[in-house]
């Protein structure tokens, strides 16, 4: 074959191989390469949403407790920027907001983008907007602000590095707070300019996120945090924990928990748990606060009054285990009314109700076990969710069925509130329908949302079930007021005034043993004007490893500093002398 020839189908074989591949990109992978083209001429930007804010009420009106600040990021480009000029000049501005050196800036000038510094504020972001760098550009976001300091920090939480809600308000509720970003999509130039024409421009504006608005009081609040941590202190606790309570409402006006962190440094604790708000993520044993939901369970039954009586030994054994009192006082042996019996929290007579409910006067039947948990459970919602609007632990309650041994002896610690797990917002919740006429409301901690700078509140839910009679709440009323006089050794409970409560001292689980080195102090009260019903609930729990507390000496104190500031504050009126 003559060289021309080899020539000829060489140049035919070649130009085939180019019309094959001309047709298999133009015809074949056509819709691939018009995206690619696409994609190198259109020029994208996300339109951030701006992040609701969250208030509080103070009085009628709700006040920002979390708003947003506009800060600044500043970027380099190492190729075009000046290494000397910009390091003298910046990093004298931005100080400890530098998050890259220089040397790592400027070891790659084929990058174009470095970020060299964030959270800048305003005054500093002007300032280098006056140098005119070249290479130098900022680019504005927001964080997070908290006027009021550390005010209700476990309730709150805090928003992340990434702009994500963690824990409290802030986690919870983080798809609501952030809204939806933007999007603008429009044809740019070979100089990377937007082109203000063509078909394929697209605008999605950002949805901002909705302001709420939660039923917290700010000067409560502030309040009972500061009362919270001086008892705290004065009693010797490490830990403590309060709820204040509408119990005509499950509104919850006050939620604090000592010790706290700033949210607004919030990487500065010894460890995660300092974020936990111990009120609704914490199920722990409530001891005999639980009591008075034992007796509402007799009461409500027909079983029991406060005048009923029986036998106190002091000490019984069920299933082999011994259930003693904690106050062996001789002089409280022998027939007692269960009155009395509430007033010094005997675990005898508690567990005697529960022989009651059960038909019998000396047994724990399965009827018994089965009517205390139906009411524990199903009237009162303990060792389940509230629906409460934070993130919340269920707990638990061994059913009464449960295929185990003991379970005579574990139900008769139930009546006192050991061997079992709630929360304090379950136990508050519960309680609070047992003085209000019997009435469940699931609590709540949103008011509402803030739209045009007015508060449109949240739908309201009304009760939600009836747990007791309102004879029984009544009735559980008096007991828990007769409980509080028997108690008043502080003196603290001014005449005219209609307080009630009732004590706790739990025993902890260690190594799978009930400790007798370590006790958790609780204390739940009601309060409000003698002769009409309550207008404020209160929980306290008071908690130390390694440390015994005691409801009557330890968690006492606290209710009772902080039962005399909500007389105050909410102006509740004594009845007046007749």
């Amino acid at each position: 074959m003559s060289r021309n020839k080899v020539l000829k189908y060489g140049l035919l074989a070649v130009l085939t191989v180019i019309v094959v591949r001309l047709f298999f990109i133009q015809i074949i992978q056509h819709d691939v390469w018009t995206e690619k083209a696409l994609a190198q001429q259109t020029k994208q930007n996300v339109l951030k949403a701006k992040r609701g804010e969250i208030y509080m009420m103070d009085g009628d009106e709700p006040v920002a407790v979390v708003m947003n600040a506009t800060v600044y990021t500043v970027i380099v480009d190492p190729m075009l920027a000046n290494r000397e000029e910009i390091a003298e000049k910046i990093s004298g501005i931005v100080g400890e907001r530098q998050v890259a050196t220089w040397d790592e800036v400027f070891s790659n000038k084929t990058l174009r983008y470095y970020i060299v510094a964030k959270n800048v504020e305003r005054k500093a972001a002007e300032q280098i907007v006056e140098l005119d760098l070249t290479g130098v550009w900022l680019q504005a976001s927001t964080k997070r602000v908290y006027p009021e300091g550390n005010l209700a920090a476990s309730v709150l939480g805090f928003v992340n590095a990434d702009g994500v809600g963690q824990y409290g308000v802030e986690g919870a509720m983080n798809e609501t707070l952030s809204g939806q970003d933007g999007l603008l999509k429009t044809i740019k130039d070979v100089n990377n300019v937007a082109l203000s024409i063509g078909d394929d421009n697209i605008k999605e504006p950002a949805v901002d996120g909705e302001d709420i608005v939660l039923t917290i009081d700010k000067t409560m609040q502030y309040n009972v945090e500061k009362i919270l941590a001086q008892k705290a202190l004065e009693v010797g606790s490490a830990n403590a924990s309060a709820i204040v309570m509408d119990p005509n409402s499950g509104r919850i006006l006050a939620m604090a928990n000592y010790p706290g962190y700033d949210p607004a440094d919030y990487g500065n604790v010894t460890s995660a748990a300092a974020y936990v708000n111990h009120a609704i993520e914490d199920p722990f044993e409530p001891a005999s606060i639980c009591k008075t939901l034992t007796f509402a369970t007799g009461i409500d039954l027909g079983v029991m009054n406060a005048e009923k009586t029986f036998v106190n030994t002091g000490e019984i054994t069920v299933d082999g285990w011994p259930i003693r009192n904690s106050n062996m006082d001789t002089s409280l042996l022998g027939i007692q009314t269960m009155q009395k019996a509430f007033n010094y929290s005997m675990n005898t007579g508690s567990t005697q109700v529960l022989k009651w409910l059960g038909g019998s006067e000396t047994e724990i039947t399965d009827l018994g076990r089965a009517r205390l948990y139906d009411y524990f459970y199903n009237h009162f919602g303990l060792g389940q969710y509230t629906g409460f609007e934070l993130y919340e632990l269920p707990g638990f309650l061994v059913e009464p069925n449960a295929d185990m041994y003991g379970l005579a002896s574990l139900y008769a610690n139930m009546t006192f509130g050991q061997n079992m797990q709630t929360t304090m917002i379950q136990v508050a919740a519960a309680i609070s329908s047992v003085i209000n006429g019997g009435k469940y409301y699931t609590p709540t901690i949103v008011a509402g949302k803030l739209k045009n700078g007015e508060l449109v509140p949240a739908e309201s839910k009304g009760a939600v079930r009836q747990t007791v009679s309102e004879q029984t709440s009544a009735e559980m009323r008096e007991m828990m007021y007769g409980t509080r006089v028997v108690s008043r050794s502080s003196g603290m409970d001014k005449p005219g005034y209609y307080i009630g409560g009732k004590t706790g001292t739990a025993q902890v689980i260690k190594d799978g043993a009930y400790s007798m080195d370590e006790l958790q102090a609780t204390y739940i009260g009601f309060g409000g004007t003698e002769g009409e019903m309550p207008e404020y609930l209160i929980m306290v729990r008071l908690w130390e490893e390694g440390k015994k507390l005691e409801g009557h000496v330890h968690a006492q104190p606290v209710f009772d500093a902080l039962n005399v500031y909500l007389q105050d504050y909410l102006r509740v009126q004594p009845k007046l002398a007749e």
